[in-house]
């Protein structure tokens, strides 16, 4: 964990902002998914993307992202969101301007 130099109290009063509102604010942009997991579920990885389960689901079942069967679990690799992004990224859906 990332320490700061300077005590929370200090950086609020810098803020011009409550302590408590600054502590608060920190608890809710704490991760809370564990980003050491090498298969992810469906809803951690369409999370980690920033899109709906559904819409991944869409991306597994034409094969766009690769997904892994495990018992009756469907699993998506990590490295996998990533090879899905950059793929993206090099195709005209983001690398294009409007």
């Amino acid at each position: 964990m990332h320490r700061s130099g300077l005590p929370l109290a200090q950086i609020a009063q810098l803020l011009d902002v409550p302590e408590d509102a600054l502590r608060t604010l920190m608890a809710e942009r704490r991760p809370t998914g564990d980003t050491t997991l090498v298969a992810l579920t469906v809803a951690e990885a369409a999370r980690r993307i920033g899109i709906g389960r559904t819409k991944l689901y869409e991306y597994v079942s034409s094969g766009e992202i690769a997904s892994v069967k495990i018992g009756s679990l469907r699993r998506i690799p990590a490295e996998a969101v990533n090879d899905f992004l950059t793929r993206r990224l090099s195709a005209s859906d983001f690398g294009a301007v409007a």
